[in-house]
């Protein structure tokens, strides 16, 4: 099969394409004939050679794939060879072939593209078990979404919406603020001129949100938590800014605040296969009525996994990219 290597650490022109021996699915695992591969910051962070795969995983990026069913691995009863399938993976995306996890699969909802069903797995798992699961995001409560014009914060700001929450979000410019509102978001903050803090104290008469969703890090840290309501929740997905913050300890527990955060790639299976249970119980009759949507933003050939990257580090899309077969 053609797979996309990254050749060395480095700039987009090191992921190349090269023949790979296609896989063979193990116990428990379906090969998946790949249509579409989501594009996701951290395939940009692998391949600076910052963000190593977990043990036994691809050296291949790519960490959510959509296609049909090509085989079988031993045991596996709830797929059948020419299933659509959409999947979460934990590297090998960007190939022709990729074995996955069953239980990381799910069905591509109805009327769905692949395009678009590729697009899913990796911001739906993510925003899912962070803000409704870790977060205990309710309907009539109120979010704060960091990068809403991203694919996390696109997929943040519809389910929130949909699920009855206000929602807030920042943004890099009047077009992605634009975005975001026509998303579902109450207001868009531009972070180049508007203190999001602020802005949040005024929209919500001082009281502040009930969860920030962030990935920034860094300095924005402390500004979250002056930005949460009594009983607020920060959940931390990512430190694009920083690892290290400093805070107020007092703060914390004068307002009754939780601090959380949590990763994916490397959680076991079985962690993985529950947030997939709840996303399909959760989110599947949302995707499949059209109350909400992967927004994909530009589609490129498997050939140019580069210029999808160097479309990504420009921060210039709306929503996700995903490489076509």
């Amino acid at each position: 099969m053609i797979a996309i290597e990254i050749s060395r650490p480095g700039d987009p022109e090191v992921l190349v394409p090269v023949a790979r021996p296609r896989p063979e699915p193990a116990a428990g695992e379906v090969l998946i004939k790949v249509a579409a591969a989501g594009v996701n910051r951290p395939d940009v962070f692998q391949r600076r050679g910052r963000y190593p795969p977990p043990p036994g995983a691809s050296d291949i990026p790519g960490l959510e794939v959509a296609g049909t069913v090509e085989q079988l691995g031993a045991g596996v009863r709830e797929f059948a060879v020419g299933d659509a399938v959409c999947a979460l993976v934990a590297g090998g995306g960007y190939a022709e072939y990729c074995a996955a996890p069953a239980p990381q699969c799910l069905p591509v909802p109805r009327g769905m593209a692949f395009v678009a069903a590729a697009a899913i797995p990796e911001t739906f798992f993510t925003v899912w078990t962070n803000v409704f699961e870790r977060g205990r995001l309710q309907a009539n409560e109120a979010l704060l979404v960091h990068g809403g014009s991203s694919g996390i914060g696109t997929t943040a700001i519809q389910l929130a919406h949909a699920r009855g929450a206000r929602v807030f979000a920042t943004a890099g410019s009047p077009e992605k603020c634009a975005a975001c509102e026509r998303l579902g978001a109450a207001r868009a903050i531009n972070y180049r001129d508007e203190d999001f803090v602020a802005v949040v104290r005024e929209l919500t008469g001082g009281r502040g949100v009930d969860v920030v969703l962030d990935m920034v890090g860094g300095d924005y840290f402390a500004r979250n938590v002056d930005a949460l309501a009594v009983e607020g929740r920060l959940v931390e997905i990512a430190t694009l800014q920083g690892v290290k913050a400093e805070l107020n300890i007092q703060t914390i527990m004068q307002r009754r605040l939780t601090i959380t955060g949590s990763t994916l790639r490397a959680r076991p299976i079985a962690d993985k296969a529950a947030i997939a249970h709840a996303v399909h119980t959760h989110v599947w009759p949302l995707l499949e009525s059209g109350a909400v949507k992967p927004i994909v933003y530009a589609t490129f050939a498997l050939g140019d996994a580069a210029a999808a990257h160097r479309l990504m580090e420009s921060s210039a899309h709306i929503g996700k990219l995903v490489l076509t077969l």
